[in-house]
């Protein structure tokens, strides 16, 4: 198969700076396409070409199949990179690009739309032998049904949109009082972002864990994983902090985790990047919840511990070559991610828009940062308010968290409110520190993680002085 020459990135900010740097690695030409809002952001600057797809928000440009495809057709792409989001698991997508004689550098379509449907992909892989929750799938989709169904899984159940994501389309119902009334609500909720209102339910599983393995396969059949990430730190339902391995996770637990992920992947010959969700019970057992045929936002922390470019193999598999390696490569210390987000966590996470006066990270060993924009960047209200993902790696675990913390104390957001002091408070709580913790946990010690401490806002204060101070330094230098 002929080697791609020139990618297309199907997407913007952090994750198509990231692209781009493993595209140039590896001598590929790259294109940014972009909306009006994007114009001035680094992606597009950093491109080897750059496509204006015109349009503010993400239907008018970053979704818009139509307007994708044409500027592949116009800039010569031979390959797309959708990474994660947008049109990342769009199989329509997947499908016209190849008809085009376009490589989508990603699963093929047949596979996104097998693992993309919540109902399908149970049922697909509860008959390769991969548990799953106990709970109802079928046909029907009136209430009488429902009751019934969740009279033999047993309350708290959980009602799901079929075609979900992000935690939309979600609710715990604890009782048949509030079966009715949280159905429809999550009916409204799935009809309107996904645009299909099917409802499955699900045993709900008290405190559980999320971890989740990342796979690679190939087109000659080979599949392997490449370890576990624990996401438990959720707030309604999004992945707040990341980390691989998973702390208090037997190696015993982790084999059959493993096993389990790769018949997943099997059971749609897989191949590219993917990762398969499971939900962990106190006790130890497990459930498969879905499989996220892109790569993840979570991704760094696997590269972090194994030495790998996950989009380089990305890029290699779509190419038609082989896996670079035929089995699991151990990984080395611990690495941990969290999101920087411009968002006022004392106003319920109210997304922050606006300029970022001025951005600065520190420089430690072991630090990451991905980010899409810098100093002068607006943070829009057409797109999710991430500032950057800030990536530690260290030897052990404790060390991680100690160099997180120092990273944390050391960047300065000036401009957009910010969760930097909420973040660095959970991952120093009790709970964390010690590796206990549910997908609940967020949720449950809010009160003692928003608390504000007088040091972060001196720290405040003091950004808004660097920032006065250049800003008076640049305006004396043009003045003169």
């Amino acid at each position: 198969m002929k080697p791609i020459s020139k990618i297309l990135i199907a997407n913007r900010g952090e994750i198509a700076l990231r692209i781009i740097r493993t595209a140039k690695k590896m001598g590929i030409k790259t294109v940014a396409v972009y909306s009006e809002p994007d114009k001035y952001l680094p992606f597009v600057e950093e491109a080897s070409e750059a496509f204006a797809l015109g349009g503010t928000d993400a239907r008018s440009s970053y979704l818009n199949i139509e307007k994708v495809i044409d500027a592949c057709l116009q800039t010569g792409a031979d390959a797309v990179h959708p990474g994660y989001g947008f049109l990342s698991e769009n199989t329509d997508f997947a499908k016209q690009l190849t008809e085009k004689g376009i490589r989508f550098i990603g699963p093929k379509p047949e596979s996104i739309l097998a693992m993309g449907d919540k109902i399908g992909s149970r049922l697909l892989v509860a008959q390769k032998g991969v548990p799953v929750v106990p709970g109802y799938e079928g046909d029907s989709q009136n209430m009488d049904t429902f009751r019934m169904e969740a009279k033999k899984i047993g309350y708290p159940i959980m009602a799901k949109a079929s075609a979900g994501g992000g935690g939309k389309g979600m609710r715990r119902i604890n009782s048949e009082e509030e079966l009715e009334t949280s159905i429809l609500s999550a009916k409204r909720e799935a009809i309107s972002s996904f645009g299909d209102d099917r409802i499955l339910l699900e045993k709900y599983i008290v405190n559980p864990r999320h971890v989740e393995f990342q796979i690679f396969g190939d087109s000659f059949g080979n599949i392997i994983h490449l370890h576990e990430r624990d996401c438990s730190m959720q707030r309604r339902h999004q992945k707040v902090v990341e980390e691989t391995p998973a702390p208090n996770f037997p190696k015993e637990l982790k084999d059959k985790m493993a096993d389990a992920a790769i018949l997943a992947a099997r059971s749609v010959n897989y191949e590219g990047a993917g990762t398969v969700e499971f939900i962990l019970g106190e006790s130890g057992e497990f459930y498969f919840l879905e499989m996220n045929t892109r790569l993840q936002v979570e991704h760094p922390v696997t590269e972090m511990t194994t030495g790998l470019d996950l989009v380089e193999w990305q890029i290699r598999v779509c190419q038609g070559e082989e896996l670079p390696e035929k089995q699991t490569r151990p990984q080395k210390g611990h690495s941990l991610e969290v999101r920087l987000y411009a968002e006022d966590p004392q106003e319920d996470f109210l997304p922050s828009i606006g300029k970022i006066h001025f951005l600065q990270f520190p420089n430690f060993p072991g630090l990451r940062i991905d980010s899409g924009v810098r100093s002068g960047s607006e943070i829009s209200m057409f797109y999710d308010p991430m500032i950057a993902k800030i990536i530690v790696w260290a030897e052990t675990r404790s060390l991680a968290i100690q160099t997180m913390t120092e990273v944390l104390n050391q960047t300065i957001v000036f401009g957009p409110k910010h969760n930097v002091t909420f973040l660095k408070q959970l991952i120093n709580s009790e709970g964390f520190l010690k590796g206990q913790f549910s997908t609940h946990y967020i949720a449950d010690n809010s009160t003692k993680l928003l608390k504000e401490k007088v040091g972060d806002l001196c720290k405040s204060a003091l950004a808004a002085t660097v920032f006065l101070k250049k800003s008076h330094q640049n305006s004396w230098e043009v003045s003169a």
